[in-house]
């Protein structure tokens, strides 16, 4: 009797100790699940991923910043990087997210775009003219601020909200007076026959952001600090060798090597820290938008900027 109970308590323990290391490995698993990130074309995380400087990770393509929030809501990425006005917009639909680093600006990035022969020469001239953006994205703030400084308001114009890929056969098509756009769609634009109306210099900083949700901040901080490290010597090393980021940003964008050289000339930037300056001016942003009541009321954008990772970005 006493060996075969000494068998069972035998046999009991080795079977705790099986579904204990059973369930260590699962956390482990759990711990060395990718980090799944979202990326627009010729964003600065487009670099990352073309010279596959963070091969653990898993990418997802987005072709504008509400897309890739959207995606962020969902629990479909952990991490991803927008302009200044998705994330705002994003915020305003009860998005979670926190605001880990962020860019030098890019103002020449972004512009008006019409055609010459229009005789269009000022901002001004789009007076009960058609103007098409992407709504919710950078080019939303660009449009406020030119209105502002045009002592215009949106009513002076008509505003066709349409997503790159609608506005760029409505723009070549005369569908539509004016396009307000980014890079590297605004360097496909400029054809001949297309000027730039005004960009964004003096007007709207237009710098990229990172955002990450709070479960992966939780769970996957030591991926995030360590893909924030690759982002940061990916984007110096861009910035340092320029003609080989073009020839690798190139096929990665599907788009040609001049126009790529072109867009990242006048668009790449280095990363930056973030600062209780830069949450000022994005909440300056998102209190813009709210007295516009182009999102239903205030939020506190300034709130989810989070420092933690400054010392990578400085």
């Amino acid at each position: 009797m006493r060996r075969t109970t000494a068998t069972l308590t035998a046999a009991v323990a080795l079977l705790m100790s099986s579904w204990l290391s059973a369930c260590g490995g699962a956390e482990e698993a759990d711990a060395d699940e990718p980090l799944n990130v979202g990326y627009q074309r010729f964003g600065g995380l487009s670099l990352v991923k073309a010279k596959d400087a963070a091969p653990d990770a898993k990418w997802s393509l987005f072709e504008s910043g509400p897309a890739l929030t959207e995606a962020l809501k969902a629990g479909a990425i952990d991490i991803g990087q927008t302009g200044e006005a998705p994330p705002i917009f994003a915020a305003a639909g009860k998005t979670d997210f926190t605001i880990i680093a962020t860019s030098a600006p890019v103002p020449k990035g972004e512009a008006v775009l019409v055609k010459e022969e229009s005789g269009f020469s000022t901002f001004k001239d789009l007076k009960d003219k058609t103007v098409a953006l992407n709504k919710g994205s950078n080019v939303n703030w660009l449009l406020v601020k030119l209105l502002e400084a045009n002592d215009m308001t949106i009513d002076d114009i008509d505003v066709k909200y349409l997503k790159p890929a609608e506005a760029r056969p409505a723009f070549d098509n005369d569908q539509v007076d004016a396009w307000i756009i980014w890079d590297p769609y605004f360097a496909l634009a400029e054809q001949p026959g297309v000027k730039v109306l005004v960009d964004a210099t003096g007007l709207a900083n237009n710098r990229e952001y990172v955002l990450v949700t709070p479960e992966a901040l939780k769970e996957k901080p030591e991926q995030i600090e360590e893909f924030l490290r690759t982002y940061r010597e990916t984007t110096d090393w861009g910035l340092a060798h320029p003609a080989e980021r073009a020839d690798l940003l190139a096929p990665e964008l599907k788009i040609p090597l001049d126009t790529t050289t072109r867009a990242l000339a006048r668009s790449a930037q280095p990363l930056a820290a973030l600062t209780p300056e830069i949450g000022a001016e994005l909440q300056e942003i998102a209190d813009g938008f709210a007295d516009l009541e182009l999102i239903p009321g205030p939020v506190d954008i300034a709130g989810r900027v989070d420092d933690r990772y400054s010392d990578i970005l400085e």
